[in-house]
């Protein structure tokens, strides 16, 4: 019997069902991902499931005796509250005694608490409490915290640890979570797929890491237009069998179309032809009327686009044994680097080890505390912020974006602000809606879609992928690929470093930046090699000296391969060469026109500046060009 059954389940908020007969059934030891649109009601799901929504039609049935657990979503990041008795709350029944009991011990006023404490005690002796008690310590132990910690001073990360303790401490059957890796680093998200991975009981969670999705689900919860379609296998299975569907219902609704316009022709010949007819294809005609006006077109896609024109120098920024100590310790350690126009900088690293501490000194907000740091010339920079410190939550979407405004520049034309807010799937009632209400997902495509409409030619986005839905995420990738700027990206998703990165930069926690070429993929397998080399290197030393040397054979150097964004890039190398020849040969027939010297000034500098760009870009593509040749040809 499986462990939650949702029967032709109906909810609506609105004109437009959230869930219009919609069927699931969770099994025992599941591990079903819930994947849709923001806005689709993935959260709705898990409410419904867990049995704090009710449905307005249909039936939720549960397994008699299962216990539930959510992780949710927000953790509150202001409570002046032990993380122990945050976790012991958690508990149906007794969380809030052990909780008490914990205070009681931890009291330092003086109070003389000892007959309120043996009262408690003897509560949880009766009720095996104290098994808790060891459980709560165990999984405090387990993500990494202290049980005296307060959760006011922890960051969002360490709130997503310590939600989960709460979720996991009553034992539960089945586990829901709420997008799990969202502002946890990929030392925890990794530790998170394992610990999922061994949990005896079933997992049903929202993810839009597509890593994270591929690592951990067996099965695929696609929330999609009021209904629920489910498909076995991961991630990477997921979206072949969903463009199959999608294919499918295309034919279908083509046919059905062809079929309704057929009758509809037929009702337009009058009565005459109504007459000799049976009765039954003008109320099949109606019905398929019914059926068309009921049918919901899927939802459009984000129209994203970046006004790169302005051009930056070749150098956009050099650091030189940079140092920042926030006076217990150093953060960044004798960083040298030189990051060029036309670089993608992946940023990785544990929370807290100084990712943002970078970004905050390239934006001139911290000096270092020694080293130098040169940004170069004509440079525009636009900045994603991840706590959306941007936005004023009081203020519509509209006001946001437009400050008052009716019309928005969009790369050099001018544009509607409600037109421009609806490429990012705002409708002209969502534009005027205030900021706080939205929700995550909404508030990163708002924050997207001001900072798209700034010139810029260095693009910093820090945590960019949080909330956004799998389809935001994926065209998102592709504006980044073709953006011909200098782009600064700070995330925990994997995917998406693997997606658009050039190059990795790693922070490793003692202050140390190690670059790699390519994207995480490329970054894990380099520092395994180095691992795998100083354990060889570490046991040699600690091996005993051999008699008798044997004749040892050459090492053969291990040929470097291709990675995949290497493979795309030389596929794309020769078409951007003909581009870049082809325009160059454009500007030179210009300057060779009789009328090139009538041109205003401004006109032959922009021309002219173009023209150096484009022959020192050239000269980068044929090198670059032969460079992966050889490394494919080896």
């Amino acid at each position: 019997m499986a462990l939650v059954t949702l029967d032709n389940i109906y909810l609506s908020y609105s004109d437009a069902p959230l869930f219009d007969h919609a069927c699931l059934a969770i099994e025992e030891h599941d591990r079903m991902a819930i994947v849709g649109r923001n806005g689709a009601g993935k959260s709705t799901l898990l409410k419904i499931i867990e049995g704090l929504i009710k449905p307005d039609d249909g039936r939720c049935i549960v397994q008699q005796g299962i216990r539930i657990a959510r992780l949710e979503q927000d953790p509150p990041a202001h409570l002046e509250l032990p993380v122990y008795c945050y976790v012991a709350e958690g508990i149906p029944g007794i969380g809030s005694q052990l909780s008490a009991y914990y205070q009681l011990i931890n009291d330092d006023s003086g109070a003389d608490n000892s007959a309120r404490m043996a009262e408690i005690s003897c509560q949880l002796d009766k009720e095996e409490g104290w098994n808790y008690d060891t459980e709560i310590y165990r999984l405090l132990n387990l993500v990494g915290l202290s049980p005296e910690t307060s959760m006011s001073s922890l960051s969002g990360g360490w709130l997503r640890k310590v939600a989960l303790a709460r979720a996991l401490v009553s034992s539960p059957d089945l586990l829901l979570l709420d997008e799990p890796t969202n502002h946890i680093d990929i030392k925890s998200i990794i530790w998170l797929q394992d610990f999922l991975s061994s949990f005896r009981g079933a997992v049903v969670f929202i993810s839009h890491d597509r890593s994270f999705i591929n690592d951990v689900a067996l099965r695929i919860a696609d929330v999609d237009r009021g209904r629920i379609s489910v498909f076995d296998g991961n991630y990477d299975s997921y979206v072949q069998a969903k463009q199959e569907a999608l294919r499918l219902e295309e034919i279908a609704n083509a046919d059905f179309d062809r079929r309704l316009s057929i009758e509809e022709a037929w009702i337009r010949k009058g009565i005459k032809a109504r007459l000799t007819r049976s009765d039954s294809r003008v109320r099949r005609l109606k019905e398929m009327r019914r059926e068309h006006r009921e049918r919901r077109a899927r939802l459009g896609n984000v129209r994203m686009r970046i006004d790169d024109k302005e051009i930056s120098g070749k150098i956009v920024l050099e650091a030189e044994n940079l140092c920042f100590n926030n006076g217990e310790k150093d953060i960044i350690r004798d960083f040298s680097t030189i990051v060029l126009r036309g670089d993608k900088i992946g940023v990785v690293g544990a929370n807290g080890v100084g990712k943002t501490t970078l970004i905050k000194m390239i934006l001139g907000q911290l000096q270092p505390t020694s080293g130098t740091l040169k940004l170069g010339s004509n440079l525009k920079i636009a900045y994603f912020d991840q706590y959306r410190e941007q936005l004023d939550p009081e203020k519509t979407v509209m006001d946001n974006l437009a400050h008052g405004k009716s019309e928005v520049e969009v790369a050099g034309r001018k544009q509607h602000v409600l037109g421009y807010l609806q490429d990012f799937l705002f409708s002209p009632q969502r534009a005027r809606t205030p900021v706080k209400a939205l929700s995550g997902g909404e508030k990163n495509r708002l924050l997207l879609a001001r900072i798209f409409l700034r010139p810029c030619n260095i693009l910093i986005l820090d945590e960019p992928t949080n909330d956004l839905d799998i389809d935001t995420l994926d065209l998102l990738e592709e504006l980044l690929d073709s953006y011909q700027a200098t782009l600064i990206v700070v995330s925990h998703d994997r995917y998406f470093i693997d997606n658009v990165a050039t190059d990795t930069w790693y922070f490793d926690g003692s202050g140390k930046i190690f670059e790699n070429v390519g994207g995480y993929t490329d970054l894990k397998e380099t520092l395994a090699r180095m691992e795998l080399s100083n354990g060889s290197e570490q046991k040699a030393k600690n091996s005993e000296p051999v008699k008798k040397e044997e004749p040892v054979q050459p090492k053969r150097d291990r040929k470097r391969k291709l990675s995949f964004k290497e493979t795309k890039e030389l596929e794309q190398l020769p078409q951007e060469i003909e581009k870049a020849d082809g325009r160059i040969q454009e500007i030179e027939e210009i300057f060779a026109g009789v009328d090139y010297g009538s041109q205003s000034e401004e006109y032959k500098k922009n021309i002219q500046q173009e023209y150096n760009v484009l022959t020192e870009r050239l000269e980068w593509l044929y090198q670059r060009w032969e460079e992966l040749e050889k490394i494919n040809n080896a």
